[in-house]
C-alpha cells in the first residue's frame, strides 16, 4: 500500500445525541505507562499534537491512567496548545488503585458523591471547563446504575459534561442507564480476537442509537507484532496477560502468522488490516489505538486507505477463529469486567 500522509480522516456521529468525532480516535493511556515506560509530558504532548494535526480529534483518557492523574494532566497541557472546541475529550471515573500502586487490583466505586468528586478533580487536572464525554469506567454492582446515572445527568445539566458513556457494561446495565439519560456510547474491548460483543452489545447499541468505542483494537498490541516480531518492553504488564503467556502465546503465534500473510495479500501491515477490519464493521464503531511512536501513528492512519469487500471482511474474521484464540482476554490483576461476568455461564 502506498504511503499517503494526506489521508483525510472522516468525521462521524458517535451515537445519536449529537457528538461528532474523528473516525479514528487516540487512546492516551499508553503514554503514561502500564504497557510500556511512561513518556514525559513534553514527549506525550508531541505525539498528541501530531495526531491532531493529522485529523485525529477524539482523545480518550481516564483519571487512573498514570500515577496521580499523570495522563489527564498531560492531556490538559496539550489542550492548551490546541483549539479546545475542535477536540472531543473523553475521560472516565470509578476505578481506584492503591496509591502506591503496590498492586494493580482495581476497586470500583460509583456512588453519586464519588461521581461528582471525580468529575471535579478531572476538570481541575485537565484544566478545562467541560468534558465532552464522561464514562463510567467500570460498573459498581453495589450501586444501582440509576443512582450513578442520576448524578451524571445533573453534571450534564450543569454543563460540566456534555455526553455520557459506559465502559465494559452488561446489556442490562446499558438498558437501565439509557432509560435514565441517553447514553452516547459504550466503550468495550473489541478486536479480531475479542468479539463477544457482536452477539449482544452491538445489536442493543444499534437498537438504542448508541455508538461503540473499541479499545485495545490491536489486541493489546498482538496484531502489531508485540511479543512476536518485537520483544515486550521490560515495563510492560502484557507479559503476564493470559494470551501473551507460555503455551497460549506459542499457540497464538500461529494465528499471527496466518494473519500476517493475509495482510501481505492486501498490501498492508497486520495492524493496518486489523484496524481496517474494525472500521468496516460500521461507522458507529470507533477504534482508539494508542501509541508512543509517530511512525506507528502514521501507520494507523494509513489503515483508513485499506478498502475491503464484504467477502474480505468475512475472510479476515475467519482467519482468527475465536475458538482458536488461547487465553482469557482479561488481565487478571487489573480491572473487573461486568460484561464478562454477566456473559459467563453459571457452572451447574
Amino acid at each position: 500500500m502506498e504511503h499517503n500522509t494526506q489521508i483525510q480522516i472522516p468525521r462521524v456521529k458517535l451515537g445519536t445525541q449529537g457528538l461528532e468525532v474523528s473516525k479514528l480516535g487516540f487512546g492516551c493511556g499508553g503514554l503514561s505507562g502500564y504497557f510500556n515506560a511512561p513518556l514525559s509530558h513534553e514527549a506525550g504532548c508531541a505525539v498528541l499534537k501530531e495526531a491532531f494535526s493529522k485529523g485525529i480529534t477524539f482523545f480518550d483518557t481516564a483519571n487512573v491512567y498514570g500515577h496521580e492523574g499523570y495522563n489527564e494532566i498531560m492531556v490538559g497541557k496539550v489542550l492548551k496548545q490546541l483549539p479546545r472546541e475542535q477536540v472531543q475529550l473523553a475521560t472516565k471515573f470509578g476505578c481506584i488503585f492503591p496509591e502506591d500502586f503496590s498492586d494493580f487490583q482495581c476497586q470500583v466505586k460509583c456512588t453519586p458523591q464519588y461521581v461528582r468528586q471525580c468529575c471535579e478533580e478531572s476538570l481541575k487536572r485537565l484544566d478545562v471547563d467541560y468534558i465532552d464525554l464522561y464514562y463510567q469506567h467500570r460498573t459498581d454492582t453495589s450501586v444501582p446504575i440509576e443512582e450513578t446515572m442520576g448524578e451524571l445527568k445533573k453534571l450534564v445539566e450543569e454543563g460540566k459534561i456534555r455526553y455520557i458513556g459506559l465502559s465494559e457494561a452488561s446489556v442490562d446495565t446499558i438498558k437501565r442507564a439509557h432509560a435514565v439519560h441517553p447514553i452516547t456510547c459504550v466503550q468495550m474491548e473489541y478486536s479480531l480476537w475479542t468479539r463477544e460483543i457482536e452477539e449482544d452489545v452491538i445489536p442493543l447499541c444499534r437498537e438504542l442509537g448508541i455508538g461503540i468505542v473499541a479499545y485495545s483494537p490491536l489486541g493489546q498490541g498482538f496484531f502489531g507484532g508485540k511479543a512476536i516480531t518485537e520483544s515486550l518492553p521490560a515495563e510492560s504488564l502484557v507479559g503476564s496477560h493470559p494470551r501473551f503467556s507460555g503455551e497460549n502465546l506459542e499457540k497464538n503465534k500461529a494465528l499471527y502468522t496466518r494473519f500476517a500473510n493475509l495482510a501481505a495479500k492486501h498490501g498492508c501491515t497486520p495492524p493496518q488490516l486489523a484496524l481496517a477490519w474494525l472500521m468496516h464493521q460500521g461507522d458507529d464503531v470507533i477504534p482508539i489505538p494508542g501509541t508512543t511512536k509517530i511512525k506507528n501513528l502514521d501507520a494507523n492512519i494509513q489503515s483508513l486507505a485499506v478498502k475491503l469487500t464484504p467477502e474480505d471482511v468475512r475472510e479476515i474474521a475467519d482467519a482468527i477463529p475465536i475458538s482458536e484464540v488461547c487465553g482469557d482476554r482479561e488481565h487478571k490483576t487489573m480491572f473487573t469486567y461486568e460484561y464478562r461476568v454477566a456473559n459467563t455461564p453459571l457452572k451447574q
